[in-house]
């Protein structure tokens, strides 16, 4: 359990109270609950009160009990940051695309000539489970000094189930040894494996049939999610993947429409669907119906700036009413970044969204993203102690100073791990 904490006057102090039943759409995603002189109180790694530093002040004195003071006069404070994408658990890394990228090569281009995500898996499969947890254990230590609390991690890279039992393995591993909680998703359907090339049915059968029975047998993922792309899985075979996992009890999740318009938005409405991720390509219509369903929309910036590719209308699928969440992506290719403050900053200038809905797309709408909005993603008497302190007076200036990391501290399951810009746990 968590010590007692109190984290007084804050310059502002962002709750995001009341929104923990959904998550925020339209309008509602600029009401960030704002308390100036804001006090947090946590006690047993738990939110025990939140509000106007004399009136809290008031009743944590009446109790008289002992407490560990962290001074936030100046400063902004918010609900822990939430990454709900990443591809936390791989091996290697993918520099040398990067120059072919700058030449021409479009992602497609390198993917189909054996790179890419096949390059990634070849990797991952030759690391040992240790491995995987020592690379991820470290990046996890950046997310952490960046703000972030909460990630969600997907399997992928491994396409057989020995190497995706083992990156599952190893986020349970994670799970268990860092402060970040892991949020684990299967997603064996990354891509076609070489030596399913030409029987590609047979592939999608072999995860419907043994892999994802697997996957829930053995209590390794949550979610199950499929890349719908031209080239990759086709709208059918992800339909046939994702109603199969909803079938055993896995929440379903959908890469779409991120080079192509190819129905994944539409799909991700139909199924129910908890998200749909990436969206740079997403049509009016399947816009439409994901805002008529309630699937979030994960946006993620960094992979577009990386890709040099045309950013997802951020504006237009707030405008609507579809709710919207920001990741990092972060993976060996696409999105090689664990700075979510940058993609908050991408998300205003490229994206068109404004600071008070970005803090509420790493926050509320990326705790609801992958289930957890009543556990986290806003500071309300019950959920967890995860607080985020930023060395600035406010959420504006936090979006308008780009590229820089202001995190001063962090506390997670009311535990201080960042203090003043260092590890501590």
């Amino acid at each position: 359990m968590g010590d007692t904490i109190l984290i007084r006057n804050a310059s502002q102090l962002v709750t995001l109270k009341g929104s923990s039943e959904a998550p925020l759409t339209g309008q509602g995603m600029s009401n960030l609950e704002i308390i100036e002189n804001g006090t947090v109180w946590i006690k047993d790694g738990v939110i025990k009160a939140a509000g106007r530093d004399e009136q809290i002040m008031a009743d944590y004195e009446a109790g008289n009990e002992a407490a560990e003071i962290i001074d936030a006069r100046g400063r902004l404070v918010v609900p822990g940051l939430i990454d709900p994408h990443t591809h936390l658990i791989h091996a290697g890394s993918r520099e040398e695309e990067f120059n072919m990228r700058l030449s021409g090569a479009t992602y497609m281009d390198i993917m189909n000539a054996g790179g890419g995500i096949h390059a990634t898996a070849s990797k991952t499969r030759m690391a040992s489970r240790e491995e995987l947890f020592r690379k991820a254990f470290a990046n996890l230590n950046e997310f952490l000094l960046h703000g972030v609390t909460t990630v969600e991690a997907k399997s992928g890279y491994g396409m057989e189930w020995e190497t995706e039992k083992k990156q599952l393995l190893a986020a349970k591993d994670l799970n268990e040894h860092h402060p970040i909680d892991i949020i684990s998703t299967f997603m064996g359907a990354h891509a076609v494996p070489a030596d399913y090339k030409e029987r590609p049915e047979e592939f999608v059968d072999h995860i419907i049939d043994y892999m994802l029975p697997k996957i829930v047998e053995e209590g390794l993922a949550e979610f199950n999610d499929v890349f719908c792309e031209q080239g990759v899985f086709r709208p059918d075979q992800a339909r046939r993947i994702l109603e199969a996992g909803k079938k055993l009890g896995l929440k379903a999740k959908i890469h779409a429409d991120e080079i192509e318009p190819y129905q994944g938005a539409e799909l991700a409405a139909e199924l129910g669907a908890i998200t749909a991720d990436h969206l740079l390509k997403a049509t009016d219509a399947g816009i439409k119906r994901m805002a008529e369903a309630g699937v979030i929309g994960v946006l993620l910036p960094g992979t577009a700036f990386f890709l040099m590719a045309e950013f997802a209308n951020g504006r237009k699928m707030i405008d609507s009413g579809v709710p919207v969440a920001l990741s990092t992506d972060f993976n060996p290719g696409s999105s090689p970044t664990v700075s979510l403050p940058l993609i908050m900053n991408l998300a205003c200038l490229k994206m068109g969204m404004t600071p008070a809905e970005v803090i509420t797309a790493v926050t509320i709408n990326a705790a609801h993203a992958i289930g957890r909005g009543k556990e986290i993603g806003s500071i309300e008497i019950g959920k967890k102690g995860d607080i985020t302190i930023f060395n600035v007076p406010n959420y504006m200036k936090l979006q308008y100073s780009f590229g820089v990391n202001h995190t001063h501290t962090v506390i997670k399951n009311g535990r201080v791990v960042v203090r003043e810009r260092k590890l501590v746990f």
